[in-house]
């Protein structure tokens, strides 16, 4: 099985940054797209960013998009979200997710992802 494990987030003024960690274990594989997600109370989960395989290409959500960046060290078995200039509205946990099929095409809604971890808080006060 694999399991996904967040870690990084915390309490952060407005303007400050974070960097978000996603450490896989169990039956792992480097051929997965890989995304971040995020949910804030009483919201739906919605999509932050995403990165192929091999860390090519990206796809990022319009409102953190100049402000957060997605990359991924397949060595490591992890992939990170660099959170920059950061906004009360960021505010949410944070969950990272593999994408259930497809190694290159990056999917933007949460039904197209099948493993998740438990999510780290993220809370930007102003």
């Amino acid at each position: 099985q694999v399991q996904l494990v967040e870690s990084g987030g915390g309490l952060v003024q407005a303007g400050g940054s974070l960097r978000l960690s996603c450490a896989a274990s169990g039956r792992t594989s480097s051929s997965y797209v890989m995304g971040w997600f995020r949910q804030a109370p009483g919201q739906e989960r919605e999509f932050v960013a995403a990165i192929n395989w091999s860390g090519g290409s990206t796809r990022t959500a319009d409102s953190v998009q100049g402000r957060f960046t997605i990359s991924r060290d397949n060595a490591k078995n992890t992939v990170y979200l660099q959170m920059n200039s950061l906004k009360p509205e960021d505010t949410a946990v944070y969950y990272c997710a593999r994408q259930a099929v497809g190694r290159n095409i990056i999917r933007t809604t949460a039904q197209e992802y099948d493993y998740w971890g438990q999510g780290t808080q993220v809370t930007v006060s102003s």
